[in-house]
């Protein structure tokens, strides 16, 4: 019995820790790549349709001076970070009704590797 207890908090832990470790295991290369699916909406360094995105991670969302944001995005309270880029990037209208991307990336592994690109991209 004591060895069954055990096996399952070990396996409880594995799964924790996994799930941890594929949000923090983005690779920004891959996320360079995966980013081009954005381009025809978005640049780092230019607003397009939707806002440049250097300087994204840390960035209060709805906040790029030069940039005229949906209603829903001025208001936001948000920081971009891991946890609130992953939630938008798979479902921008259900983490934020009313923002005017519709654009959604399924992919979790896509969604860590294009916030690692953000992330490594913000810091230059």
């Amino acid at each position: 019995m004591i060895k069954r207890v055990i096996a399952v908090v070990l396996l409880i832990v594995g799964i924790a820790g996994t799930a941890g470790y594929a949000r923090a295991a983005g690779d920004p290369v891959r996320g360079e790549q995966v980013y081009q699916r954005c381009a025809g909406c978005h640049s780092l360094d230019a607003n397009r349709v939707g806002p440049r995105h250097r300087g994204v991670y840390g960035r209060r969302a709805g906040s790029v001076d030069d940039y005229r944001y949906s209603p829903a995005l001025q208001r936001a309270e948000i920081v971009w970070d891991e946890e609130s880029l992953d939630a938008w990037l798979a479902n921008p209208g259900k983490f934020l009704p009313g923002s005017g991307m519709g654009y959604r990336l399924k992919q979790a592994r896509d969604r860590a590797d294009i916030i690692a690109f953000l992330r490594r991209e913000s810091g230059r």
